[in-house]
């Protein structure tokens, strides 16, 4: 999914995201089984959040579709230090020998295809190192069922305010979000429309596919915790690099 004209409001939206939480839990991850990462490649970079923490620690590389996420994450890179890409993440080229991949903000829950998913997967497996690491999250199925669909969510600021509906979709296991923003320009508000599209997968599927793509599963996790469990609202994986 390449955003459209969401990219100028992301940031706004998800200011109250826990950013700092998902490079926390990488960085304790990484310590724990590759102490020695150098190389890091964030798929699904978005404005850079993430990858622009991680570039106090690591030497980043961020992947994304969207060119005007890349523009404004290219804004954050104070020290020119990142490599900003924009490409496909179901048909990654050119990238190898990286010690560590990461793919968060439920990006894998974009691809909606069973046989992009793979790719994906296979394609992370060629660009790592040996005995490289993949950190990717997923929405869980419960939170997607309990917390997601059916739903309607809004917010109203003083120049900006966005209704948000997500709905079940044609396919099954797959969930549609259509978003309506209203940004004020000059003495009017400007409206736009976005639909958004994502699937939800077991834990169990993901990890036929993963082992299919060559890894091997060193645990799942829930909502940024170190402790294996298959159940919460975001699942993180943990994957090798055999």
């Amino acid at each position: 999914m390449s955003y459209q004209r969401m990219a100028e409001v992301y940031d706004r939206l998800m200011q109250d995201a826990p950013y700092n939480k998902w490079v926390t839990w990488t960085r304790h991850m990484i310590k724990k089984h590759r102490p020695r990462t150098k190389y890091v490649l964030d798929l699904g970079c978005g404005t850079g959040e993430i990858t622009t923490r991680l570039a106090q620690t690591y030497q980043m590389t961020g992947v994304d579709l969207s060119e005007d996420m890349l523009a404004i994450a290219s804004t954050k890179d104070d020290r020119r230090t990142i490599q900003w890409l924009r490409q496909d993440i179901t048909r990654l080229t050119g990238l190898s020998n990286y010690d560590c991949i990461i793919s968060y903000c439920d990006v894998i829950n974009y691809i909606i295809k069973e046989e992009d998913l793979l790719l994906v997967f296979q394609h992370a497996y060629e660009a790592l190192d040996s005995e490289g690491l993949f950190l990717f999250d997923v929405h869980s199925l419960p939170h997607i069922n309990n917390d997601l669909i059916g739903r309607t969510f809004a917010e109203v600021y003083d120049d900006l305010s966005y209704i948000w509906f997500c709905d079940e979709g044609s396919v099954p296991g797959e969930f549609e979000h259509e978003l309506t923003f209203f940004i004020r320009n000059g003495e009017v508000f400007e409206r736009f429309d976005e639909t958004h599209y994502q699937k939800g997968y077991s834990p169990l599927y993901l990890k036929e596919e993963l082992i299919k793509a060559g890894f091997s599963i060193l645990g799942v996790y829930a909502d940024f915790s170190d402790v294996s469990a298959d159940e919460g609202e975001r699942l993180f994986f943990v994957c090798l690099k055999k």
